[in-house]
């Protein structure tokens, strides 16, 4: 169990298979303090600090994507213990016009939210949201009204035969990350499996591909301009041309805002394949990513949970297994799963365990087992 006096301001809360859970710290290690839609499949958990309200993004299966807010959840300070009705205060979840078809025809549903994100520091209101079948939506308002973004969803690639979006594991393509670059609120790069990398720098009147130089090796023609398949994309903050991706085919970095990517994954190690990837705040060549064998089994390579960490922009890898699991080990981590926060990194599970790195990767203790499926990992400071 980990120190939680090192800690001691953060809370982690969880979106999982059964609910959402936040941890806290206490008594030299962590606890659930709360815990609110039991049973229910929780896609994403996030934090607006500008407004303090949290959101949760459910997927309740037979009864449809549900959106709900948390308003004002730092108010007082700490967390506490409240009922649904007295706490949460459930939003329209954003919904496809009637105008927005599918390929087949049918009208376009929404069946995941898959991302979110606050806008830049000059759009005090503005949200994102990534959804399956492919589509984006913004508010101005702190998310009291939803609006959807029709140029990328009438991209003309989106409906083309020879490279059309389609569902990487899922029935339709779903968008999954969205960098809203700290210098430009107008430039927005999002990750869309499986279409790619696509980017808008008027503030989404137009969108273009930007997948030159990735790898599409389950298509006859490996380097379609659209067609990829990106597992998760991330920005560095403080050199926001500092990209990684997580990708079906690898792992990719750009330097120049996303012009062009160059595959950097560990030859003949475990660094390649996987869902999750963070990149250091402050330096954009350094990366962690947490491997998995293939998406076809998706567990552990040669059943060892490792963390794999980069200081020079994917030349040389390094892997950590200190503190986690190395026989017998099933288990792998969702894309919205890693997370660094100051020296902090953490990551949660498929099979429900939770890690935690005070070194940066190198040595790990482990916060949790047993507990559901994690799909994503938030991390609060409330200093």
């Amino acid at each position: 169990t980990m120190s939680a006096s090192a800690s001691h301001s953060k809370r982690i809360a969880l979106g999982t298979r059964k609910g959402i859970l936040i941890l806290e710290p206490g008594n030299g290690d962590w606890s659930v303090g709360h815990e609110s839609f039991r049973g229910s499949h929780v896609s994403m958990v996030h934090l607006d600090r500008r407004s303090g309200n949290l959101f949760a993004c459910l997927d309740d299966g037979h009864f449809g994507n549900k959106l709900f807010r948390w308003s004002d959840f730092l108010a007082a300070g700490n967390w506490r213990e409240a009922t649904q009705a007295e706490a949460w205060h459930e939003l329209t979840a954003p919904q496809y016009p009637a105008t927005a078809k599918l390929k087949n025809g049918n009208d376009a549903v929404l069946r995941y939210q898959w991302a979110f994100a606050n806008g830049a520091a000059n759009q005090p209101g503005r949200l994102y949201v990534g959804t399956e079948p492919g589509g984006l939506f913004y508010s101005d308002n702190h998310g009291d009204e939803w609006h959807f973004v029709e140029s990328l969803w009438n991209h003309p690639s989106r409906l083309d035969d020879k490279t059309p979006w389609m569902g990487g594991g899922r029935d339709e393509a779903g968008i999954h990350s969205i960098c809203v670059d700290p210098r430009d609120a107008n430039r927005l790069i999002l990750g869309i499996s499986v279409a790619g990398v696509f980017v808008t720098d008027d503030g989404m009147k137009t969108w273009r591909p930007c997948n030159s130089g990735l790898r599409a090796d389950f298509y006859p023609d490996p380097y379609p301009e659209v067609g990829h398949d990106p597992h998760l994309v991330v920005q560095c903050r403080s050199q926001p041309d500092g990209l990684w991706q997580q990708n079906h085919c690898g792992i990719f970095r750009s330097v120049d805002g996303a012009k062009s990517w160059r595959l950097v994954s560990q030859d003949g190690g475990p660094a390649h394949f996987g869902f999750a990837v963070a990149v250091d705040p402050d330096q954009a060549d350094v990366a962690w990513v947490v491997p998995a064998e293939s998406d076809q089994v998706r567990v552990a390579c040669h059943r060892r949970l490792v963390v794999c960490r980069t200081d020079d922009g994917g030349q040389t890898w390094s892997e950590f297994d200190q503190g986690l699991p190395q026989h017998n080990c099933y288990d792998f981590a969702f894309r919205h799963c890693l997370v660094l926060s100051g020296e902090d990194l953490i990551f949660g599970t498929a099979c429900g365990s939770l890690y935690h790195s005070r070194d940066r990767g190198e040595s790990w203790d482990t916060i949790a087992n047993h507990l559901p499926p994690i799909y994503c990992v938030h991390v609060i400071d409330t200093e």
